[in-house]
């Protein structure tokens, strides 16, 4: 049994990504909203697109300041992520207003938030006109994690660690536990064969993850 879903809330479909709080500068004054139409764009260079209605105070922040912060909370943050997107910079100072802890971001003027799980610092690449939001794109200039929550992956292990994630509404979530995938060998994709579940170019994936990881060993190698 199928439930039908307006189109206009097709999106929450693919929802459940990290929600982020959006820092940014400009002429010397601050500003902090949260985001959840974000999106890895491009490894290099590494490009972030950030999508914002033109409505929004951070708007013009970042059309004018060309830069941004993305501040990564955890759950700790919860009712400040639901409140920020309640009120308008224009009229009110944020930081002044939820007297949230900040500090100083390491290649931005943006400043960033105690008390998130990881951040990412961007300066403006370029903005399109998306329907009615604007796309900024921003290259990633610094980059930092909590190291009880990052490790190559999100760990996952404590909640106070977890990226929070938005669902739309008032309502968010955290994960739930760390899954590893791994690609068959050899001998299990014909066991699997013969039970009528085989992936298909096993064998190659398994040399193709081998030869991924061993490029990844030496890449950490080459940066000690």
């Amino acid at each position: 049994m199928r439930r039908e879903v307006a189109i206009t809330e097709a999106r929450r479909l693919i929802a459940g990504g990290p929600i982020v709080l959006v820092t940014t500068c400009w002429r010397g004054n601050h500003n902090v909203m949260p985001a959840a139409y974000v999106m890895p764009l491009s490894f290099e260079p590494p490009l972030i697109g950030l999508a914002v209605h033109p409505s929004r105070h951070t708007h013009d922040m970042i059309t004018y300041g060309e830069e941004f912060a993305l501040n990564i909370p955890g759950k700790r943050l919860l009712h400040h992520c639901q409140y920020l997107g309640s009120v308008s910079g224009l009229q009110l100072n944020k930081f002044e207003l939820t007297r949230l802890p900040t500090f100083k971001a390491r290649r931005i003027s943006a400043l960033l938030i105690e008390g998130c799980v990881a951040y990412i610092e961007c300066g403006l690449e370029d903005s399109f006109r998306v329907g009615d939001h604007t796309l900024f794109i921003g290259k990633v200039v610094a980059a930092q994690a909590e190291d009880d929550a990052f490790r190559e992956t999100w760990l996952l292990e404590d909640d106070d660690a977890k990226p929070l994630h938005y669902l739309g509404l008032n309502y968010y979530a955290l994960l739930g536990n760390r899954l590893e995938a791994r690609v068959p060998k050899a001998e299990e994709v014909e066991a699997d064969i013969e039970a009528g579940v085989a992936i298909p170019g096993g064998e190659e994936a398994q040399e193709e993850r081998e030869r991924e990881e061993r490029e990844r060993e030496q890449r950490a190698q080459d940066e000690r």
